[in-house]
């Protein structure tokens, strides 16, 4: 899995006005921007290659992988050898480009705007709203289940009951610890419809078949072409299995999730584990 897609052309409206200027995806969690945490998960599970769907206004994602050699210099003369590491390894972690999507039509078609990118290649796909904190990074989790079964691997966890409408859900069977073989995908259904609480998480392998589906897809929920109906459709050719991953994911596209993403990775910290728990006592 040399390459991952990292669809991040939203407007970020639930944070303005802070992505009034700025893209969502370069707002901080702690010392580093959000797109950073995925773009290091995807380089773990073994990419080489991260390919951004984005839109006008999001240069800066871009702009921050790239080498930076003033700065470099600047550190190395002043003998700042640890903030040298971290800029330098940023610039070189991975080839991160960007292609464009014209319009908001829908995830599905956010990915589409890459196949010429990924090729024929078994590609990643990672939402880098959601930041989730793994020993083994949920990318890699998904490659090991792909590379054992083929075909679409998806990440999912267990939602709440009153909350499924809010995810694409499946409908699957168990065949080993973690791992369930789908059989029927739902987009956002109505509470009492729902096939089960195991909700999709922003994390994908595909084969490069998958391209072919999204092709034959039509606008589903809210009007969008959507990757739920995508693999849906892919089912009677090609198999598909959700893993219910390890690990703590947050919803940084909530502005809850983002604060409860941003003290998780500050615990994780030692510089600033034990005065952050006393912060959080003495309120």
């Amino acid at each position: 899995m040399r390459k991952t897609v990292m669809p991040v052309a939203g407007l970020g409206t639930r944070f303005l006005p802070a992505t009034k200027a700025q893209a969502k995806e370069m707002m901080t969690v702690v010392d580093r921007p959000l797109i950073q945490y995925a773009v290091e998960e995807a380089v773990a599970a073994g990419s080489e290659k991260v390919i951004l769907v984005s839109a006008p206004g999001k240069a800066a994602i871009l702009d921050h992988f790239r080498v930076n050699s003033a700065l470099e210099s600047t550190l190395a003369a002043s003998g700042k050898e640890v903030l040298l590491e971290a800029v330098r390894s940023v610039g070189r972690m991975a080839e991160v480009s960007a292609v464009m999507q014209g319009a908001p039509l829908g995830v599905g078609h956010a990915i589409l705007q890459a196949k010429e990118a990924v090729g024929n290649d078994v590609f990643g796909v990672a939402f880098p709203d959601d930041l989730i904190l793994a020993e083994v990074p949920v990318l890699e989790q998904l490659r090991r289940v792909q590379e054992r079964y083929g075909g679409m691997v998806i990440a999912v966890e267990e939602v709440p009951a009153e909350q499924v409408d809010r995810y694409g859900v499946i409908d699957g069977e168990h065949v080993a610890d973690g791992i369930y073989r789908v059989n029927r995908l739902v987009e956002k259904p109505p509470v009492d419809q729902a096939p089960s609480t195991l909700g999709i998480v922003g994390r994908y392998v595909f084969a490069p078949a998958i391209f072919d589906s999204i092709e034959r897809t039509g606008a589903g929920a809210g009007g969008e072409i959507q990757i739920t109906d995508a693999i849906q459709a892919a089912l009677p050719t090609m198999p598909c299995h959700a893993v219910a991953f390890a690990g703590e994911r947050y919803d940084c596209g909530s502005r809850l999730g983002f604060v409860q993403a941003t003290i998780a990775v500050a615990r994780r910290d030692p510089g600033l584990a034990g005065p952050l728990a006393e912060f959080l006592a003495g309120r």
